[in-house]
């Protein structure tokens, strides 16, 4: 009866484990239930192993269009470097450089040859030469015109500038400009500009004082043969610092024009670096069966 007893619990359980190798794991509820066999167990966490795409961020690793186009706009360069298109921005910067090099360097040659052009007309042309000799002549110029209407010298000699336009602008004709105030820009540029101001170089009245007979010159209109060469010389001396400030003016524009389209090809720049970068989010589910676990994944690609 013992032997019995004992053969029967043996077959019992042999059934029992036969009943269990012989089964699978089962999935209920999303959740795995395993079937305590190694083989089995392994094959459906493997299975269960998912990766989750996300979307929705790819735009937030792009750079702004807007940004690089104002940064270049404020730094020529600047937005290309933010691009990173490190050649585009060397080559901004170089011009940025060499432009403003240049226009400083000329500006300051420009202001050098203006003090040397106003050092020489203050030597060299007298205002009281060419209101003497207005004066002088005034009813020659025009017979309606009497000298003595025109207090342009005052009882002590000192000159009335006022007065000195009134007379110009009576008399007319030749005279068709008025003697800006001394220092002023417009009076350095108009004595060597205008043929009625070349009786005031000094040339003009033989290099000396003024004299009563020099003041008695019969009155003609100073033809381009009869200039003194003083004015030449002088207009001369202007013109070239003309040409320094035109260099410079020159640079400035390229300045300007090198901001505008610094800006312009930093947002194409940008717009390119955007085009050729690609970013992939992902999220990786790893279930070994008691416990599941996520990785988050970033994948970047940039295309050269």
């Amino acid at each position: 009866m013992k032997k019995f007893l004992v053969l029967l619990i043996i077959a019992f359980n042999c059934l029992l484990i036969q009943g269990q190798t012989g089964s699978k794991p089962e999935i209920k509820e999303g959740k795995i239930i395993l079937s305590g066999m190694l083989s089995y167990d392994s094959k459906i966490s493997f299975e269960q192993t998912q990766k989750i795409d996300l979307p929705g961020n790819i735009g937030d690793q792009k750079k702004s269009v807007w940004l690089g186009a104002g940064l270049s706009a404020i730094v020529p360069g600047a937005g290309q470097l933010y691009s990173e298109h490190y050649i585009e921005a060397s080559v901004f910067a170089a011009v940025e450089a060499a432009a403003i090099t240049v226009g400083i360097l000329w500006t300051q040659k420009g202001n050098n040859q203006t003090a040397v052009f106003q050092n020489y007309a203050n030597q060299h042309w007298s205002v009281e030469f060419y209101a003497k000799w207005t004066l002088q002549h005034a009813t020659s110029i025009n017979a309606d015109v009497k000298p003595a209407d025109y207090k342009v010298f005052d009882s002590n000699g000192n000159l009335n500038w006022s007065e000195l336009n009134r007379l110009e602008s009576a008399l007319g004709s030749y005279y068709s400009h008025h003697l800006p105030y001394y220092g002023e820009q417009q009076y350095y540029e108009l004595i060597g500009k205008y043929q009625q101001f070349a009786v005031g170089w000094d040339q003009f009245w033989g290099g000396g004082a003024i004299t009563p007979d020099k003041l008695n010159l019969q009155f003609y209109y100073v033809e381009a043969s009869a200039l003194p060469q003083q004015f030449l010389d002088y207009a001369a001396m202007r013109g070239e610092a003309n040409d320094f400030y035109k260099v410079a003016a020159t640079a400035v524009s390229v300045i300007v024009i090198n901001h505008i389209l610094s800006a312009i090809d930093a947002a194409w720049a940008v717009s390119r670096y955007n085009k050729n970068l690609e970013i992939h989010t992902s999220m990786e589910k790893y279930s070994d069966g008691v416990k599941t676990v996520f990785y988050p994944q970033l994948n970047l690609q940039y295309r050269f």
